[in-house]
């Protein structure tokens, strides 16, 4: 295994592997950070750090049941009708059920902050227990959909590369505990600067409900779905993150800006 894990061809898969795990946990940090940021400030970091870990574990979990997740993308009913016709299977129902938690949590995030922006003290000390119970719940929810996603990716990206499982299986867990131990270790200071910046957190809302719409139209084109005659397409990454680093480059021009005056 040690002579598989040295070649070239492993080695150049794992810095693939690790640094799409990175860009696709973009996503998770900053619903990690916007979760955590609502708990008391001590409760905060612990939060963030139990979130990454129980990340890392689910993830390895998953990668043990690889190929029931990949049964996974088998329709097992078909919807055919006149105008919409589908065949649904488990891996589209958790990216649609995904999508759909994305965008309700986000736009209630961004209705609180916006028609409530300040909270009674009071309030919030009641519902510590309560916040950081709900806190963890929905990192691991959120978490367990995107690893779907990026587990079923990088299946894709290593199938072929040795014909033993298990040596693509051991590639996969090393580029996992890289990339989230790397994530560990700039999710604070991330948190830290989207709690102190009310901007970029209405900001990283708006990209979750942009990455919950994606989530849905990717369980309808894993779906195969034809609507009204027209086949539903799944909208590249590539544009999505385009989209997000651009706008990033805009409020960080913002930031700027405000600073000096």
């Amino acid at each position: 295994m040690l002579e598989f894990l040295l070649t070239y061809d492993a080695i150049m898969a794992l810095i693939t592997l690790t640094f799409l795990e990175i860009i696709l946990g973009i996503d998770n940090i900053v619903f990690i950070s916007i979760a955590a940021n609502k708990l008391p400030e001590h409760q905060r970091s612990k939060a963030t750090n139990l979130g990454l870990v129980f990340a890392l574990l689910q993830r390895v979990i998953l990668l043990f049941f690889v190929s029931f997740l990949v049964g996974l993308s088998e329709p097992f009913y078909t919807i055919e009708t006149s105008w919409l016709s589908a065949g649904i299977s488990w891996q589209a129902i958790i990216l649609f059920v995904g999508g759909l938690f994305l965008i309700y949590k986000s736009t209630s995030e961004i209705r609180e902050k916006v028609e409530t922006p300040l909270h009674d003290e009071d309030e919030v000390k009641s519902k510590v227990i309560k916040s950081l119970s709900n806190a963890i719940v929905q990192i691991l929810i959120i978490d367990f959909i995107f690893s779907i996603d990026s587990i079923l990716t990088a299946v894709g990206m290593t199938n072929g590369l040795h014909p033993n499982h298990n040596y693509t299986l051991v590639l996969m867990i090393i580029a996992v505990m890289i990339s989230i131990g790397i994530m560990i270790g700039f999710a604070n200071p991330i948190r830290k600067f989207i709690d102190t910046h009310p901007s970029v957190q209405i900001l990283g809302l708006a990209f979750l409900i942009l990455i919950g719409f994606m989530l849905i139209t990717e369980a309808a084109h894993l779906s195969e779905t034809e609507f009204l005659g027209k086949t539903v397409g799944a909208i590249p990454k590539g544009y999505l993150y385009f989209a997000i680093a651009f706008s990033l480059f805009v409020e960080f021009l913002n930031f700027k800006t405000v600073k000096k005056k």
